[in-house]
């Protein structure tokens, strides 16, 4: 049964929506990126009859009309971004609008025809709203850290007090991440097997689960590097032939999340420092090294987790 193509180009405030007819003509429609914008756009797009609504992965934006429309029985598909742009250059597009790059991603979909998207389960994307809000609430008191140190003596009682008001809920955030994980049976399990690898504390374990979701859903550990953006591409052209730097085409806030933590493995998880010590050896930069080290507890953490058994260095990882 033909499903008729619909493309969403969605942005922070408002989506772009084309639906591509029969007779090869558009129909098409702006609404604001909001809840009541959500169901107004499904209201409208029931005229349509059977429906595939396509888009691009864009975080939080895309990921929040896409669960909207999942949950209300739309056959929707979230795409890497890079499939879309590299589809527009196979077409030679002059034009970039909002509602052509929408027009784009609805042929993107009548010809290719994705493979439907599922919302993560409620549990995770609670999880998910929670390691958020947290890292808002210190990007924020970093904010006034920094506001401090050159502020005027008048205004720093008031940083002061906003500050003491930031840690209090910063304080809160981390108890209910942990009692939410703790009354999750599942998020529990796998949150224990992912704190018994060096290096994976309280937080990175929480963001392993908000980010990547179910780690058993990835066909390998591969397949979890590369969803993160940190598998290595390499170069064969020109002056960089040769060289390999990341894809980055993948998840960012995992890739944040797992920075630090693979700093301090590098010193304290013996696989980690094992890797990275061979790459010293080899003349590889710092940034090298810490990059593979943050691959190798993405592969620790898929091991552990696949397996069900709690992090020995003796044990091969799961592919």
């Amino acid at each position: 049964m033909r499903r008729t193509p619909v493309g969403v180009d969605i942005a922070k405030h408002k989506f772009d929506v084309a639906v591509l007819l029969d007779n090869q003509k558009y129909k098409t429609k702006k609404f604001a990126n909001t809840p009541s914008g959500c169901r107004e756009f499904a209201a409208w797009l029931s005229r349509f009859g059977d429906c595939h609504v396509c888009m691009e992965a864009t975080g939080s934006y895309s990921t929040e009309l896409a669960t909207y429309l999942a949950d209300n029985n739309y056959h929707v598909s979230l795409m890497n971004p890079a499939c879309i742009h590299s589809f527009g250059n196979t077409e030679l597009a002059r034009n970039k609008t909002d509602k052509s790059d929408a027009a784009m991603i609805a042929r993107y979909c009548a010809l290719h025809q994705p493979a439907p998207w599922f919302p993560a389960p409620l549990s995770e994307r609670q999880l998910t709203a929670l390691v958020r809000h947290l890292k808002n609430l210190e990007e924020m008191r970093q904010m006034e850290e920094n506001r401090l140190e050159v502020a005027e003596a008048v205004i720093v009682p008031s940083l002061n007090e906003h500050i003491a008001t930031l840690d209090e809920l910063i304080r809160e955030t981390k108890k209910r991440i942990s009692q939410h994980i703790d009354d999750n049976p599942d998020l529990k399990r796998d949150s224990e097997l992912l704190k018994s690898i060096p290096g994976v504390g309280e937080m990175l374990s929480s963001s392993l689960l908000a980010f990547a979701g179910n780690l058993r859903r990835f066909t390998s550990s591969k397949a979890l590097v590369a969803y993160a953006g940190l598998n290595p591409q390499r170069c064969e052209s020109g002056m960089f032939k040769g060289k390999s730097r990341l894809s980055k085409v993948g998840h960012g806030e995992l890739r944040s999340a797992l920075y630090m933590p693979a700093v301090v493995a590098g010193q304290y998880n013996v696989v980690v420092k094992d890797l990275t010590e061979r790459l010293k050896l080899r003349g590889k930069s710092g940034k090298e090294r810490v990059c593979a080290a943050m691959r190798k507890l993405l592969q620790l953490a898929y091991g552990v987790v696949k397996s069900g058994k709690t992090f020995n260095a003796e044990i091969p990882l799961a592919g």
